[in-house]
């Protein structure tokens, strides 16, 4: 036999054709022509490979199975100039390459429960670059052709213990809800799913799923909060390129555009203002009579502004185009030492205008005598404050001259310098409201990696040394800030999660099976044109209440994968009106070849939408008036389409026994309709935080009422003591318990 030649890719169809003609001028006959390039009888998304049946070894086997074919005449399919290859066969459920997830007590490393984090970890390491899980072992991972996610909130670990009453499971009050949730720190591993031992409704869990995982959601103990599921399911945390990590500037998503915004729309609210405890104001206060009687503390003065509506810029006095909009801009940062126990004095202030001229740069000596000048910090020594004989009150004064009703105050953390000031102003923009912390408040970056995140540039370099901080450099940082933000719009730096989209990083890093993707599945509907390879990937169901529209900022650019064509980075979760588009979405979706070489999905509302962008417009027939004398008859509401399994009961209505029995029979409907070699996984997300939820309420309630001016231990209606604290923290441990279920059909 003579050498394998291999078809390059340069070669293109040309040399695969004369590769056949070759081979049929050595002596074997032609029975047909030969067919076009990409021509195929195989379904869509899934071309064939046809092998040689002869000897001449002129044609390479694109994989060992190709020989299991009989059918394919010696042809072979050019696509793109490149042999297709064929689809690799699914293997059988007893065959010894099935995928399959499993847990071993005696192998796996398991210190905690895992969190939603640990599931989303399993996703990347099954069909992207994730690492490999240790609570688990993965099996023939290759074999995997898809995972379906679904998030399902309100399931409960408490609902599927042996004995349970599900009828008067809601009927208990809120301690005892808390008791059957908590669990102890050591009950971290799963449990096998008996089916004798569940509730009658969830007993068809025990056949979709072997293990039920205790999941942790994601949050912070240390300040009572459950932060998203959702957001912890979709993103990925960005792997530091660097040796030695560091921030990462940003950039401008794919098609963003500028929109110019007053530096005035920044402004903090009122509601923010008494959040972040803010000096308190008698502008803030809405009633009259309160405003008279308003006394500052002793040694406290507050700037001449009456009401809020005296910082208003008429639009007659605004010049076309400008982003301060009248209003007279200055930059403020503060330096302060140590006079006593966590007590910190003004000792230096320092106030830029927005054209970037330092107005006043100003040494301060404190009344009381410096116990600690925390030079690393804040420069000073006391050299420089010895022949200092400014005080806080003639620094007041100067500020009252300079600040009136149109003036805005931009700084970091501003509350903390107005403190030291012991000034209040109600007309402030702080940068670390306006770009707030991944994790949420009371969090908050600092300046130094807001200045090298959005302005790509290094500040405080002598932070940590006898230099410290220039307040001067500080105060300019916060004015740059804000002016990028009023060039960028609303959109820009809000809402940084400091990670990368779940299905961005699949089609980044993802592997697109191609040669793994299986039958057609049913119920196929067109797919994009221009669709990027698919990992199999689905996007999770959408919890009960969807999540906020995303900003421009974080939105997926077109490049994602296609599967996840109508998903975005933080709404990617499908909402499923009906059962039916239930299975018609993760389970049925379409799959067609795209030009990268995978299988792409679309909607049906994408679908609708190409078609009538091919249609021609056509102006819409006004609706003919109604005869005079005769009403218009109101439209009929529609009524609400019935379940799927005939019941009559809305869910909201239904007892908890029916809507576990209907999700149960529904999550059985979309496990029967996966194909083979899928991996399923559902997860409630959290446990109950409706308990959570009120106190939370509570709380911000007693803190806006607390941080009002004038207000009285007395007279509010929410005292939080350490009694609802402690009760608050309890709900919050309860609500992030959470559980899921992994399989593989």
């Amino acid at each position: 036999m003579g050498k394998k030649r291999k078809n390059k890719p340069g070669r293109g169809i040309a040399a695969g054709m004369a590769t056949l003609m070759t081979d049929a001028g050595d002596g074997a006959p032609v029975d047909e022509a030969p067919r076009q390039a990409g021509a195929s009888t195989e379904p869509a998304g899934s071309p064939r490979t046809l092998s040689s049946t002869d000897t001449s070894g002129s044609l390479k086997r694109s994989s060992p199975h190709d020989a299991d074919g009989g059918d394919d005449d010696g042809w072979q399919t050019i696509e793109r100039g490149r042999p297709v290859k064929k689809h690799k066969k699914i293997p059988g459920a007893d065959s010894n390459r099935y995928p399959a997830i499993h847990f071993s007590q005696q192998h796996a490393r398991l210190q905690a429960k895992i969190g939603v984090s640990s599931l989303r970890d399993l996703i990347l390491y099954i069909f992207a670059d994730g690492p490999a899980p240790q609570w688990v072992s993965v099996k023939h991972r290759p074999e995997f052709r898809k995972i379906v996610t679904i998030m399902v909130p309100g399931l409960e670990e408490a609902m599927f213990k042996q004995g349970v009453d599900l009828s008067a499971y809601n009927k208990v009050t809120p301690d005892k809800a808390l008791d059957r949730i908590d669990t102890s720190p050591d009950d971290y591993y799963p449990r096998e799913l008996k089916k004798d031992t569940l509730p009658e409704p969830l007993r068809p869990f025990a056949d979709m799923f072997p293990l039920l995982w205790p999941v942790r959601a994601p949050g912070d103990d240390k300040y009572a909060r459950m932060h998203s599921p959702v957001q912890a399911m979709l993103t990925v945390p960005v792997k530091d390129k660097k040796p030695g990590g560091g921030v990462k500037p940003v950039s401008d998503p794919h098609g963003w555009r500028d929109e110019r915004t007053r530096i005035a729309e920044f402004l903090a609210t009122p509601d923010e203002l008494m959040e972040h405890n803010f000096p308190k104001h008698p502008a803030l206060l809405r009633d009259a009579a309160q405003r008279e009687a308003f006394q500052d503390p002793e040694g406290w003065v507050h700037t001449r502004v009456d009401t809020l509506e005296d910082g208003s810029v008429p639009e007659a006095e605004i010049e076309q185009g400008s982003i301060t909009a009248g209003r007279k801009v200055l930059a403020l940062d503060c330096e302060m030492c140590m006079t006593g126990e966590a007590e910190y004095s003004l000792t230096r202030i320092s106030l830029v205008s927005w054209g970037g001229e330092v107005v006043m740069d100003e040494l301060v000596k404190p009344d009381k005598p410096i116990v600690d000048y925390v030079t690393r910090f804040s420069g000073i020594t006391k050299e420089m404050l010895d022949p200092v004989t400014t005080t806080l009150r003639d620094i007041q004064a100067k500020l009252l001259d300079l600040i009136d009703a149109r003036t805005i105050l931009v700084g970091h953390s501003l509350d903390s310098d107005l403190k030291a000031l012991k000034l209040a102003h109600p007309f402030v923009v702080d940068t670390s409201i306006l770009f707030p912390h991944p994790r949420g408040a009371p969090l908050k970056s600092s300046l130094k990696y807001l200045a090298l995140k959005y302005l790509n540039r290094e500040v405080q370099k002598g932070d940590g040394t006898m230099n410290g901080h220039d307040s001067i450099e500080d105060a300019k940082t916060c004015l740059d800030l804000v002016k990028k933000k009023c060039e960028k719009g609303k959109a820009w730096g809000a809402g940084e999660n400091q990670g990368e989209n779940l299905f961005r990083r699949l089609a980044r890093a993802g592997t697109a099976y191609r040669a793994t993707g299986g039958p057609r599945p049913r119920a196929a509907w067109p797919s994009a044109r221009r669709a990027p390879p698919s990992t199999g990937a689905t996007p999770p169901a959408a919890p009960a209440t969807a999540p906020p529209s995303p900003s421009r900022a974080s939105r997926t650019p077109r490049s994602r994968p296609a599967s996840c064509a109508r998903s975005a980075a933080t709404r990617t979760a499908s909402r499923c009106r009906e059962a039916a588009s239930t299975l018609s979405g993760p389970a049925c979706a379409s799959s067609k070849p795209s030009r990268a070489g995978g299988t792409a999905t679309s909607s049906p509302r994408t679908t609708r939408a190409r078609e009538a962008r091919r249609r021609p417009r056509r102006l819409p027939t006004p609706p003919p008036y109604p005869p005079r004398g005769r009403r218009r008859q109101p439209r009929r509401r529609r009524r609400p389409a019935a379940p799927p399994d005939g019941s009559d009961a809305s869910p909201a209505s239904s007892p908890l026994p029916t809507c576990l029995a209907n999700l149960a029979a529904r999550l059985q409907r979309i496990h029967a309709a996966l194909p083979p070699c899928t991996a399923l996984i559902v997860f409630s997300g959290s446990g109950d935080p409706r308990e959570m939820s009120r106190l939370q309420a509570l709380h911000a309630q007693f803190r806006r009422e607390y941080n009002t001016p004038g207000s009285n231990w007395d007279r509010l209606s929410v005292q939080w003591t350490d009694k609802e604290d402690q009760a608050l923290r309890r709900a919050v441990k309860a609500a992030r318990c959470g559980i899921g279920f992994i399989g593989v059909k």
